[in-house]
C-alpha cells in the first residue's frame, strides 16, 4: 500500500462527481452484491482459484495473461526458485509451440499449500476480525483479504517493508495505527483489522464500489482515482483493458479477482481443502489503559510470565518499557486482570473468539460511559490519526479541547481524548 497524498485525492476525487453514471450503477449494484463481479473478470476469478486451491508451489503454471482461461503448460520445478533465464526460455518455447507473441505466455507458481496453511491458522482470528468489519458497517467477507496478502500469518514480512496479517507499510499504517520501534501495531491481528477496515471504508467512501476500493489497497487510493479520472470509467474492467500507467501492471489488475478467489474459498473452505480443520479461535478480552504503565507492573497484574504476555500483545517490541495511555492489552478471555489494569476501561467484556448475529434489535445498543485519555501531540501527527489511534471522533476531540479546527493542533500540546 501507499501513503495517500490527501490533497491530491480530494482534488481527483472532485472530478469523480462528473463522471457518467456508470458509478451510480455500479455503486447501486453493490448495494445488493458487495462485491460485484465486472463482466469480464470471470476468467481471472477462476485462474486463481485454481492457483489457491490446485496447483502445488512446486508447479509452475504457464498462462495468456490477456485471456486467463489459456493454460498452456504446467511444469513440475520442484520448491527451489528457478533463475529467470530459465523461466524466460520456457516462456519462448511455450511461445513458439503455440503461435503467440512471448508477452502472452505468463509464469504462475501455484500456492495450494500455503493456502490451506493460512486457512488454517485463519480460525485462530477470523472470527474476531469479521466482528471488526461488522461493527463499522462493512461486509464482513473483507476478513478474506489477508488470503491474497500473507496468509494470516502475522510474521509476515516483504521486501519492501510490509508487515503483518494485513501487510500495512509503515506509512500508511503510522495513518491507522501505532508503528514504532517500541510498538508496532500492524503485527497485532486484532489492531490491523481495525486499521484494515477504517482504511477501506475510507477508500469506499471516497471511490465509490467496492472493485476500486479493494484494488486501491495494492495500488492506492490516490492512484485509482488519477486512473478513474483519465479513463472516464469507474469500472474496474475498462480500466484493466484502456489505462496505461507504468505501475498498473499486472499484480494490481488482477487484485480484485485475487480477492474474489478468496471469498469463494474461504468462505468453503470444507470444499476446497477436505478433511483439514482450521485453528480454534483465540478467545481475548482487551483492556484499554487509562495511563501509561510500566510493562512490568501491567505484567504482573495479569499473573502471565513475560514471555506469554508479549505472545498476547505482539505490537509491542521486547525492550518497551512503559505501555502508553490508550494502548489495548490483550489477554486471554479467561484470565483474571489484577487491581490495576481494573482500573482501565475493558473495551470487550465477552471474548471475541465467534462473530454475532446483528439485528436491527440488537444494534440498538446502550451507550457505554465515556473514558478521558490524554494524548500528548507528536510533530508530524495530525488529528484524523489521532482520531484513528483511539477510535474517537475528530469533531469530538476539537469539542473537548476547545479547537474550532483541525489545523490549530500544535506539536508539544496534550489532548483530552473522549473515547467509548
Amino acid at each position: 500500500m501507499k501513503q495517500l497524498s490527501r490533497w491530491l485525492l480530494t482534488l481527483l476525487i472532485s472530478h469523480l462527481a462528473f463522471l457518467p453514471t456508470q458509478a451510480m450503477a455500479q455503486q447501486s449494484l453493490s448495494a445488493a452484491n458487495p462485491f460485484p463481479v465486472p463482466a469480464g473478470l470471470e476468467p481471472a476469478i477462476e485462474f486463481w482459484k485454481k492457483i489457491f486451491t490446485e496447483f502445488s508451489y512446486s508447479q509452475l503454471v504457464f498462462f495468456d495473461p490477456l485471456d486467463m482461461s489459456k493454460i498452456y503448460e504446467v511444469l513440475d520445478v520442484g520448491e527451489d526458485s528457478r533463475p529467470k533465464g530459465y523461466i524466460e526460455g520456457e516462456r519462448a518455447r511455450i511461445a513458439a509451440a503455440n503461435g503467440v507473441d512471448i508477452e502472452r505466455v505468463r509464469a504462475q507458481r501455484g500456492v495450494r499449500e500455503r493456502t490451506a496453511d493460512g486457512l488454517r491458522r485463519a480460525g485462530r482470528y477470523l472470527p474476531q476480525m469479521r466482528q471488526v468489519f461488522i461493527d463499522r458497517g462493512l461486509p464482513p467477507d473483507l476478513s478474506f483479504l489477508p488470503v491474497v496478502e500473507s496468509s494470516y500469518d502475522t510474521s509476515a514480512r516483504s521486501f519492501v517493508g510490509a508487515v503483518g496479517i494485513w501487510q500495512f507499510m509503515p506509512a500508511t499504517g503510522k495513518s491507522y495505527m501505532r508503528v514504532s520501534r517500541q510498538i508496532d501495531e500492524r503485527k497485532d491481528p486484532l489492531e490491523s483489522t481495525r486499521a484494515a477496515a477504517a482504511y477501506l471504508d475510507q477508500a469506499y467512501g471516497a471511490l465509490g464500489n467496492w472493485p476500486l476500493a479493494i484494488t486501491s489497497y495494492n495500488y492506492g487510493q490516490a492512484g485509482m482515482a488519477r486512473a478513474v479520472v483519465e479513463i472516464g470509467s469507474s469500472n474496474l474492467l475498462d480500466l484493466i483493458q484502456r489505462y496505461n500507467h507504468p505501475n498498473w501492471g499486472f499484480a494490481p489488475q488482477q487484485f480484485y479477482a485475487e480477492f474474489l478467489a478468496a471469498v469463494e474459498i474461504g468462505g468453503n473452505f470444507d470444499r476446497y481443502f477436505p478433511g483439514i480443520e482450521q485453528d480454534a479461535p483465540r478467545e481475548i478480552q482487551e483492556i484499554t489503559l487509562a495511563r501509561n504503565t510500566a510493562l512490568g507492573t501491567a505484567i504482573q497484574s495479569t499473573g502471565l510470565s513475560r514471555d506469554e504476555f508479549l505472545a498476547w500483545n505482539p505490537a509491542l517490541s521486547g525492550n518497551i518499557r512503559v505501555l502508553p495511555a490508550g494502548y489495548r492489552v490483550k489477554l486471554p478471555a479467561d484470565r483474571a486482570a489484577g487491581p490495576i489494569l481494573e482500573t482501565a476501561q475493558k473495551n470487550n467484556q465477552a471474548p471475541t473468539s465467534a462473530p454475532r448475529q446483528v439485528s436491527s434489535t440488537q444494534s440498538q445498543r446502550q451507550s457505554p460511559q465515556t473514558q478521558v485519555i490524554r494524548h500528548r501531540v507528536q510533530r508530524g501527527e495530525t488529528l484524523i490519526q489521532i482520531a484513528q489511534r483511539y477510535g474517537a471522533s475528530v469533531q469530538h476531540i476539537l469539542e473537548a479541547n476547545g479547537l474550532r479546527h483541525p489545523r490549530l493542533l500544535r506539536a508539544g500540546i496534550t489532548l483530552r481524548i473522549p473515547t467509548l
